[in-house]
């Protein structure tokens, strides 16, 4: 397994997924967020204009951040990832053309699973990590008996559903950190509530 992806969870197990961003707001959001201890950075494609607010997020914290994009179902979209700074591809889905194509740009790959079958042949692709999706219909049990066959200290991040409350059972699980979205950012929301969001977040992570 590659270790690139763990310095960043061990700073802090969130990725925030910032669906529905705008690149005018994406500074504000960033520091929002960042300044709050959460320092991987999802935008989805299927924002407003994703690649300039990629673009204007890798700019503005440089290394102080991994910024990428998140709902690529696309191989040759990783190029285009890639020219504007973004430095993690996240998938919905299994698709290994993904992640080898994240592989060839020196990206760091966590795409979507749900079977063991999909997380080996991801792993086998290159991915740096997993997600599993949607989080909402498996368990931490499903979690548990992956981890007991998967690549030992294979990461595993829970997506869907996730928020304060609920990580716990999932960290007992194996759980090496969470996506999280409308828990921490809608379309509509005031940089001031998404940072005390972050903040509560971050806590209750440890």
């Amino acid at each position: 397994m590659s270790n690139a992806l763990r310095p960043w969870l061990d700073r802090c197990p969130l990725v925030a997924i910032l669906r529905g961003l705008k690149p005018e707001e994406a500074i504000a959001m960033g520091e929002a967020i960042v300044g709050n201890g959460i320092p991987v950075l999802e935008v989805p494609l299927n924002s407003p204009q994703p690649l300039e607010s990629i673009r204007l997020l890798a700019g503005h914290f440089g290394e102080n951040a991994l910024v990428g994009a998140g709902t690529v179902i696309d191989p040759a979209d990783v190029a285009r990832i890639a020219a504007v700074g973004g430095r993690l591809i996240v998938t919905p889905h299994a698709d290994p053309a993904v992640t080898r194509a994240a592989k060839e740009h020196g990206l760091l790959a966590v795409p979507g699973f749900f079977t063991p079958t999909e997380a080996f042949s991801l792993l086998a692709a290159g991915a740096d990590g997993l997600k599993l999706f949607p989080a909402e219909a498996a368990s931490p049990g499903v979690l548990k008996a992956m981890l007991a066959v998967l690549p030992k200290g294979t990461p595993i991040l829970p997506v869907g559903g996730i928020g304060a409350t609920n990580m716990e059972p999932w960290k007992a699980a194996g759980a090496a950190g969470f996506g999280i979205a409308s828990a921490l950012f809608k379309p509509g929301d005031a940089p001031a509530d998404v940072a005390e969001r972050a903040k509560a977040l971050r806590a209750a992570c440890g």
